[in-house]
Order: structure tokens, then C-alpha cells, then sequence
């Protein structure tokens, strides 16, 4: 009987273990996805986990065990990183009445986004294709394209040979230099977006002098 009694005993001082290990790793995940979220922002989504992890204060593996590693923890941080603002410079894009200002806010926003968040960058260049709500934000994207270009041809506000892949190719092309390139001025990358606004609309005919 004493030892039915110690066993017992021993279960039901167990028990509360449960709890704290619980609470233990749901604050783990959350150091987790704070020191992500950081470092997505700040340096993009190609920091190497190590460096999470030490902000954190958790071993690299258990990143792999709480979030399955890098495509697990892009997908629990990925609305906070870059889908929310980047869905709400789709949303305001939709919600300008004229196609030419549309186009004109559309891309100046996209590009200021690039400049600030080296996540966006690496969203928009498809780095990590095996996370699906990556990839689901680059068809976003492409959908947008395709009825800001639609919308402004159709309108003559914007040239009638600039396509839906130019575009596409106009703002990949600028998250190529940003991630590969000398990282510019503010000014001068400014000045080079309303260079790029100019390019892509109708010039509209002078009345003869």
C-alpha cells in the first residue's frame, strides 16, 4: 500500500509540470515569432535562423521543433512581415477612382515598400517558394498588374505597348538591385520612381504652337 500511495503521490506532483511546460513552449513560439519578425523586417527573410534564435534566447532547434524551420516560421510571421501593408497598398490602389493615378500610387508605393523592407524584396523575388502564403501574395500581385495596366490602356493613360509583364519586370527588376545592388540615396531613388512614373505613361499630345 505505501508504494501504491508513492506512486500516486508522485503522479498527482507531476501534473502540475504539464502547465509550465505548456506555458514554456507557447512563450518560446512567441519569443520565436517576435525575434522573426524583427529580423525579417530589418534584414529580409534570408537571416540565417541562428541569429533568431540567439535574439530569442532559444536553441536553432527549437525553431525546427516549434515551427518545422524557415518555411514554418516565414508562414506564422508572414501577414505581420509583409502581407498586411503590402494587401493594404492593393486595397487603397483599388479604392482611387482615375486608372493613371491608380497605376501612379500603385507603383510609387510598391517601390517605397521594397526601400523599407528587405522582406518585400525577397517576397516579390519568389526566394522561398515552398510557402504558400508567399506565393499567394506574389499572385496578388500579378492579379493587380494585370487590372492596373488593363485599366490604364484602356483609359489612354497609360502607353499602349507597356504590358502587364513589364511591369512586373519594372518592379522585380528594382528588388534585384535592392537585394544585389548598391543600395541607393533616398533621394535619388525618389527621383529614379518619378523617372520610372514618367516612362510608363501616355505623354499627352502638346496643342501646336
Amino acid at each position: 500500500m505505501a508504494k501504491v500511495r508513492e506512486a500516486v503521490n508522485g503522479m498527482a506532483g507531476a501534473a502540475p509540470s504539464e502547465p509550465r511546460l505548456r506555458a514554456d513552449a507557447e512563450r518560446n513560439a512567441e519569443q520565436i515569432r517576435r525575434a522573426a519578425i524583427d529580423a525579417f523586417q530589418g534584414r529580409g527573410l534570408t537571416v540565417p535562423l541562428e541569429e533568431v534564435a540567439n535574439v530569442a534566447g532559444v536553441s536553432k532547434g527549437t525553431i525546427f521543433n516549434r515551427f518545422g524551420g524557415r518555411i514554418g516560421l516565414i508562414e506564422a510571421v508572414i501577414e505581420e512581415v509583409v502581407a498586411t501593408e503590402l494587401y493594404a497598398i492593393i486595397d487603397r490602389t483599388r479604392s482611387i477612382a482615375e486608372a493613371g493615378d491608380q497605376l501612379r500610387y500603385y507603383v510609387a508605393a510598391i517601390r517605397d515598400l521594397q526601400y523599407r523592407q528587405p522582406a518585400v524584396v525577397d517576397t516579390m523575388l519568389q526566394t522561398y517558394p515552398d510557402s504558400t502564403s508567399l506565393m499567394a501574395i506574389c499572385r496578388a500581385g500579378t492579379e493587380i498588374h494585370n487590372e492596373l495596366v488593363a485599366a490604364g490602356r484602356a483609359c489612354g493613360a497609360v502607353r499602349s505597348d507597356f504590358t502587364a509583364d513589364d511591369l512586373h519586370a519594372l518592379l522585380h527588376d528594382s528588388a534585384l538591385a535592392l537585394k544585389h545592388g548598391t543600395r541607393p540615396q533616398r533621394d535619388d531613388y525618389d527621383r529614379r520612381t518619378t523617372h520610372v512614373l514618367d516612362g510608363i505613361h501616355a505623354r499627352q499630345p502638346t496643342a501646336a504652337g
